[in-house]
């Protein structure tokens, strides 16, 4: 990880239709919206091109050589930037299907791909009931891309519950871990950003998090609503930048100088006893 190393983000908080090409257009939009405003990174929600929902993912899934990827391909092009394309249903071999995020650096070329390993499969009285296993099948793999500004984790949603992915991408120097998700109305307020605050400041690293914007609609017919608040926070625990349930794009400055700063201020990775904790001495 190298001092010094600055660059901006821009969380796309989308508003999702039924249609999927006015989904992919939409983010076409908003993502060259960003570089416009010097974004070097763009983030992109979870489930960017469809609704989210068991009923809707064997309707909406593609292969990744579909349109969605070749429209991102294109976008990063265009823009000229990093692109974390989100997430889409992504049909696989033997017709299994994942929840899937590609990544895109500016020639247009895929540089990583995730496949949600934690499937959100949660029941929460008198809150919500949703089993994303009814539809999907798990990912096996974390992923972790090389890019210009340092290294970058990536999770999908239920996967910020799991604290091993962004400690295993800390110790592999990734400066920023990002999770597309759409947490909901339920576990939203109660967790979302306090998720996100333990990602970071457990990890000494940035943590950004790019929701779908708030649908209300969606509840009247029984349909996902989605929290919104997309996020960045910084190494010391600090929200940096945030938003409310409305489509827009949320911006912030990633500057490597903060996290040797955090870890010098506060020196946790220093003392960490890998001799206690075995498992996770040997890193990802």
């Amino acid at each position: 990880m190298l001092r010094g190393m600055k660059f901006k983000i821009a969380l796309v908080q989308l508003r999702v239709s039924v249609q999927k090409d006015a989904n992919l257009l939409r983010a076409r939009s908003q993502v060259l919206e960003a570089a416009r405003h010097g974004a070097n990174v763009v983030v992109l929600p979870e489930c960017f091109n469809s609704p989210y929902g068991t009923a809707h993912f064997p309707a909406y899934a593609e292969p990744l050589a579909g349109p969605t990827c070749t429209a991102l391909s294109q976008i990063a092009k265009d823009a000229g930037v990093h692109l974390i394309g989100g997430s889409f249903p992504e049909l696989g071999e033997g017709g299994k299907l994942f929840n899937t995020s590609t990544v895109w650096d500016p020639a247009g070329t895929r540089i990583g791909i995730h496949r949600k390993i934690h499937l959100f499969d949660i029941e929460v009285p008198n809150g919500i009931r949703f089993k994303e296993s009814d539809a999907l099948s798990a990912g096996n793999e974390m992923t972790m891309i090389s890019t210009p500004f340092g290294r970058i984790g990536l999770g999908i949603c239920y996967d910020l519950r799991f604290p091993e992915l962004a400690m295993c991408a800390a110790r592999a120097d990734c400066v920023l871990m990002v999770y597309p998700g759409a947490f909901n109305m339920t576990t939203g307020p109660l967790h979302w950003e306090l998720l996100l605050r333990a990602r970071a400041l457990d990890n000494q690293m940035f943590v950004a998090a790019c929701s779908p914007a708030r649908v209300e609609d969606e509840a009247k017919n029984g349909g996902y609503v989605a929290y919104g608040h997309s996020s960045v926070v910084d190494p010391m625990g600090k929200v940096i930048a945030t938003t409310d349930g409305e489509e827009g794009i949320v911006y912030a400055d990633v500057d490597t100088d903060a996290i040797f700063a955090a870890r010098q201020a506060i020196p946790v990775t220093k003392q960490r006893r890998f001799d206690v904790y075995p498992d996770i001495s040997k890193g990802p």
